[in-house]
């Protein structure tokens, strides 16, 4: 492994590869970590499931050239595993990745993630699945815009400060409230301390050219499908995983098992996956350039000039 580390301050770099799905953020975090002395932690939230695969963009272990990953493949698709557990995860991870003089590299496209990490959410309590699962009937039956009128009148404030298409975040604020008696508003006062790492983070965001982005993806999907994505999830429904688990609920995922229910044509599922994952694209792009201090890449990460320009800019 290289001696130069990056450093700010005599204190290493925390080096986090973000971007849209399909970006090459994986080639690009597995050249950064070999040029830096890295190990790369996982900040995808798919990724962290056991069991879900094909359509998870896990680097195979043959493809990681050696590079150690951390974070990926270790929470049972049953669980719910939230933003805070990840941060909490990620920081131990960091300590024990510097503890061996080696350099800490994120690499995933969860903005959510690396949010928790830099700015702390306060105390929550664990997610009630029950309770989840009722909301998201609700949502399902009656729109995200019954969850935010529900909202409302728990939390005002809150609801307030609320799009009404931002589901999960509405979501996530009833759930509070019923399972606490608390308004989340009130909480935010609460929130700890950002911790030393978010200090040290540099984040490279990639920007790739958005239509063969597109490509890319609607290729790749066609390729999840034809990779057996279909019995992936009919395995898992099998084995009792149920479908409005967190794990079922990822882009591809989740058609398959409107599928599955008969609620869509297999070639139905295949286009509103295309066309879930590249909305997804462009909400991550959206995410990332209101995150403050992302340094933009244009590229694709797998591209060697554009794996060559990080790499001098770390330097």
């Amino acid at each position: 492994m290289p001696e130069n580390k990056p450093q700010i301050n005599n204190l290493p770099h925390i080096i986090a590869i973000v971007g849209p799905t399909a970006s090459g953020k994986s080639a690009l975090g597995i050249e950064v970590a070999l040029r830096t002395g890295g190990e790369i932690i996982n900040c995808d939230s798919v990724q962290v499931y056991q069991q879900i695969e094909i359509a998870t963009a896990k680097v195979p272990f043959e493809e990681r050239r050696g590079v150690a990953h951390h974070l990926i493949d270790f929470v049972s698709p049953l669980e719910t595993f939230t933003a805070v557990d990840w941060a909490r995860a990620a920081l131990r991870t960091i300590d024990e990745i510097e503890s061996r003089g080696h350099v800490a590299v994120l690499v995933g496209g969860t903005g959510f993630y690396l949010r928790a990490l830099r700015h702390p959410f306060f105390p929550s309590p664990a997610t009630d699945e029950d309770l989840r699962q009722r909301l998201t009937r609700i949502r399902k039956r009656s729109g995200p815009e019954r969850l935010h009128r529900i909202l409302q009148k728990f939390d005002s404030d809150e609801a307030d400060k609320l799009n009404a298409r931002d589901w999960p975040r509405v979501q996530r604020a009833i759930e509070f409230y019923l399972q606490t008696s608390e308004k989340i508003s009130s909480q935010r006062p609460l929130r700890p301390s950002p911790p030393d790492v978010a200090t040290r983070l540099r984040i490279f965001a990639l920007n790739p050219p958005r239509a063969e982005l597109y490509e890319r993806i609607n290729q790749r999907t066609d390729e999840h499908f034809a990779n057996g994505l279909v019995d992936e999830v009919r395995r898992l429904l099998d084995q009792g995983v149920p479908g409005m688990t967190s794990a079922l609920g990822a882009h591809g995922y989740r058609r398959v098992v409107e599928y599955l229910n008969g609620e869509r044509t297999l070639e139905g599922a295949i286009e509103q996956t295309k066309l879930d994952v590249r909305h997804y694209a462009k909400r991550q792009l959206t995410w990332f350039r209101r995150e403050a201090g992302v340094e933009w890449i244009e590229g694709f990460g797998d591209d060697p000039q554009v794996q060559e320009r990080v790499v001098a800019l770390l330097s």
